[in-house]
């Protein structure tokens, strides 16, 4: 179902713009605990559509040219670079959000979240 450009503008000024940030938050808190980390990488997944109502797509097809790395070449780099920078990125970009003027900015960069987060080509 499209949604109209009314309705997503709508969405972010009244609840895409908190929402969001307590989504990345918690995500975030989610993703430093083992347990916690399928949910919180699912709601980072999420992002983009919780900020603006963005229309979901699909993972990347990974016969489509561009392969997904192994997992445990993602869980590696998430261990030591993607729980940390994946939180100080979703906060600039929220900031960007904020603003207004920055949304173009944010929404590109809420856009790579997954990938920055644990190397998950992802179009969410």
């Amino acid at each position: 179902m499209a949604r109209s450009l009314l309705v997503r503008a709508v969405w972010f000024l009244l609840v895409g713009w908190w929402l969001t940030f307590v989504a990345i938050n918690v995500a975030w808190l989610l993703n430093v605990t083992i347990l916690g980390i399928p949910l919180g990488v699912a709601i980072i997944n999420r992002v983009p559509t919780l900020l603006t109502l963005k229309e979901r797509r699909q993972p990347i097809d990974p016969d489509a040219g561009r392969s997904q790395h192994s997992l445990l070449v993602r869980a590696v780099y998430f261990l030591l670079v993607g729980w940390w920078l994946s939180l100080l990125w979703a906060n600039v970009a929220w900031v960007f959000a904020a603003s207004i003027v920055g949304l173009p900015v944010a929404i590109v960069m809420f856009n790579y979240l997954p990938y920055l987060t644990s190397l998950y080509r992802f179009d969410g």
